[in-house]
């Protein structure tokens, strides 16, 4: 009942989280601008994300336009994209892989084999939270060091937007949910080979019909 419970919360967890980095993926808001100092003008907010940028008025009309080429993004926009699909990708194919080993499903009689399953869908989901977290660190990390850096102009400076912070919480999540899902249950040798009860020995009597002294204590 108890490894039941761990792997809904598991997979509860895991499945949150991928859909999470789709929306991360998906959202235009990876770096919005930052109004400091010069860079005063409140008319338009420039939103960059991964496969698009956005000019949002103040009005509130919005104007978006996808990247003419890949090859023209920068280093950590490229990295992005490709581990952030990636990771999509590995959650879809971890939640198949733990469905065929959940206990509520009978796609697999043997339940030390359900058990092995489970947990590779677990791992799956881990590697896919830390494909994720890796171009989130990296993006911020670029966005704050341009931040501070005094020759980068003040019209080109941005700040971490909403599609960081949801990322964020999708690779929290899978990590977490993959964890769980790992240790829900755990293979324990006791339980692949049957307890096989083993008799006492029985007391020998002497000749005389008598019982050994020996079988007394």
């Amino acid at each position: 009942m108890i490894s039941a419970c761990l792997e809904i919360i598991g997979l509860g967890l895991s499945v949150t989280g991928t859909l999470l980095v789709m929306v991360a993926c998906g959202l235009p808001m990876w770096k919005v601008s930052a109004f400091i100092e010069g860079n005063i003008v409140v008319a338009q907010n420039i939103w960059d994300g991964l496969w698009m940028s956005c000019v949002v008025q103040s009005t509130g009309q919005m104007q978006c336009k996808m990247h003419d080429s890949v090859l023209a993004l920068t280093t950590d926009l490229q990295t992005a994209r490709a581990l952030t699909v990636i990771s999509a990708v590995l959650g879809v194919q971890a939640l198949m892989i733990t469905i065929a080993g959940a206990q509520c499903t009978n796609c697999i009689s043997k339940e030390s084999i359900k058990a092995k399953v489970v947990n590779v869908g677990g791992v799956i989901y881990i590697i896919a939270g830390l494909f994720v977290l890796v171009p989130l660190c990296w993006m911020a990390n670029n966005i704050i060091s341009d931040f501070y850096d005094p020759q980068v102009p003040y019209a080109k400076k941005r700040e971490i937007g909403a599609a960081l912070y949801i990322g964020w919480a999708a690779s929290s999540m899978l990590l977490v949910g993959g964890v769980i899902l790992c240790f829900s249950r755990p293979h324990d040798e006791k339980t692949l080979y049957p307890l096989k009860y083993i008799p006492p020995p029985t007391k020998s009597a002497s000749v005389n019909g008598d019982y050994d002294k020996r079988n007394y204590v």
